[in-house]
């Protein structure tokens, strides 16, 4: 958490160095306590949400009141840590702070909690598909290994075409293909099972065309 409690806070130093130049320049561009406070004011004047009325409360600890203003302005000291932080003097640890100052700058997603949960949803769906990944992977690996012995088999049948009973032939061949299926796991037999009759098929008609040939 700790690494991603840091990431948090550079996004947001990110976006004060976009944010100063721009609507609230006159509070951000060279920001002081009280500019910070002025501005904390301005923006939950217009319609916060549910979050940033609980990091408000968290760090100022009182809730935020169009009545209350001058209580408000009495609280020019807890802009001090965010002040410090844009300027780049301190690193701040205090998480209220922090989200405080996400809300100053308009940084998304905020408070912590989410842009925490955002960071651990896209490690989980990068996880997801290298494991993806890899089991597509395994699979063809394994389909290419049964065609390849199939393969074989056919060569062998026509480089020396034993005279006998189709039927024995096809038993050796289905017990070859059945040691296979023996060593790929069980779930991934299935996904292979269709490729597999198919070149089965193929290598008793090669055996049954060699064989009329040959007698």
């Amino acid at each position: 958490m700790n690494n991603t409690l840091e990431e948090y806070k550079k996004a947001i130093k990110i976006k004060y160095e976009l944010e100063k130049e721009g609507e609230h320049f006159d509070y951000l561009y060279n920001p002081s306590r009280g500019k910070l406070r002025d501005l904390c004011w301005l923006i939950f004047e217009n319609k916060p949400t549910q979050d940033d009325l609980n990091v408000f409360k968290n760090l100022l600890c009182l809730d935020f009141d169009h009545t209350k203003k001058n209580k408000f302005k009495e609280q020019k000291d807890k802009f001090r840590p965010i002040e410090t932080f844009f300027k780049g003097e301190t690193d701040p640890s205090n998480i209220d702070a922090i989200n405080l100052a996400a809300i100053l700058v308009d940084f998304q997603p905020r408070p912590f909690k989410k842009f925490n949960e955002k960071c651990r949803n896209a490690e989980t769906k990068v996880t997801e598909n290298a494991e993806k990944i890899k089991a597509t992977a395994e699979i063809e690996n394994e389909v290419i290994e049964s065609k390849s012995f199939v393969e074989n088999e056919n060569e062998e049948s026509k480089e020396a075409p034993k005279k006998g009973n189709l039927f024995s032939n096809l038993k050796d061949i289905y017990s070859n293909s059945k040691k296979i299926a023996q060593n790929i796991q069980p779930k991934r037999v299935i996904k292979i099972a269709i490729g597999t009759v198919l070149l089965v098929s193929s290598a008793c008609l090669n055996y049954v065309q060699k064989k009329d040939q040959v007698e």
